[in-house]
């Protein structure tokens, strides 16, 4: 999620009901160095609490001296990334890169926690690989030294997003006795269905979702409604994306600045209206203009022409004689 979940996007995941939301991950080498976009990244605002900062690293010392500035910034709660399966920070250590050092990870997270007193908590994978899923006596380990809680994504390192998620080794530790920390399962949650199955399947005390929220923040209201009343919500109205898309990309420009606020929302228009037929020109419209009236011209323009011609584009001049 890094470039993404951002306070603009978690700002419209809160609206439509997010319970607990966490930070894009920050590099603990930046933090200590100050360097100004992971300084940035610690920008927390009350509507989203609570809220923890997530970081990363693999270097012990300054992954606690990271734990300490994140602390300052006032949190909920302090938690380690130790799955990112990217290359350029696995392959450094770091991430799900520490899956392969369990000692190390130890050791690091047991520093994290003496050096805070907000709750800590970890993110991580089954394992480096099919053949050292060793993400069982982790937990053991991560709890004895004190972290709150545990997320797991159902996946190894090696294979990124690829392949089906396997939630059978999450429930097992969910059902290990020794287990008393609640855990949390991530990968491939998409539907309210879904949600629902793997929490009787496998016990978890919560469900994580990330990607996909991006462009679709009803998930979790739409979660939420079946698990509270086992019906199946309508989708977002087309306006509702309209709106939502807008909210999100003002609240870009004000967190951002007119520069980035425009360039760093250019990701989030194709998943927002994924689905909607002879989309591409608008998308094409949205991403090339740096002015940002004329993309709230242009959202305007999407919600007028699709809902005026049952999804079918009308010609140009009927959006200027309305306009």
């Amino acid at each position: 999620m890094e470039d993404v979940s951002d306070p603009p996007f978690r700002a419209v995941c809160k609206a439509n009901g997010a319970d607990l939301m966490y930070t894009e991950f920050i590099s603990s080498e930046g933090l200590i160095r100050a360097a100004a976009k992971s300084v940035k990244k610690l920008d927390i605002f009350e509507y989203e609490r609570p809220i923890g900062i997530q970081i990363f690293g693999s270097d012990i010392d300054s992954m606690r001296e990271a734990a300490i500035i994140a602390t300052a910034a006032g949190p909920e709660l302090i938690d380690i990334n130790y799955g990112c399966p990217v290359k350029a920070v696995a392959c450094k250590g770091a991430g799900a890169g520490i899956l392969q050092d369990i000692p190390k990870m130890v050791k690091m997270t047991s520093e994290i926690v003496k050096a805070t007193h907000l709750p800590v908590t970890v993110k991580t994978r089954l394992g480096w690989d099919d053949k050292t899923k060793n993400v069982t006596d982790a937990a053991e380990r991560l709890q004895d030294i004190g972290i709150e809680a545990l997320t797991i994504h159902g996946r190894t390192r090696v294979q990124m997003y690829k392949g089906e998620a396997d939630w059978s080794l999450i429930g097992e530790i969910k059902s290990n006795p020794s287990i008393h920390i609640p855990v949390f399962g991530n990968g491939d949650v998409d539907t309210p269905e879904k949600a629902m199955q793997n929490k009787l399947l496998y016990g978890v005390d919560g469900i994580m979702i990330g990607r996909a929220s991006i462009g679709y923040p009803w998930i979790f209201r739409e979660m939420k409604h079946y698990f509270a009343t086992g019906e199946v919500l309508d989708p977002p109205t087309l306006q509702e994306r309209v709106n939502t898309c807008r909210a999100h990309f003002e609240a870009s420009l004000k967190w951002k600045g007119d520069v980035l606020g425009v360039l760093e929302m250019r990701r989030h228009y194709h998943p927002y209206f994924k689905g909607l037929p002879n989309f591409k020109p608008y998308r094409e419209r949205l991403v090339y203009t740096m002015n940002p009236e004329e993309i709230y011209s242009i959202l305007d323009e999407v919600g007028y022409q699709y809902s005026h011609a049952d999804n079918e584009l009308l010609p140009e001049s009927s959006y200027q004689e309305f306009a």
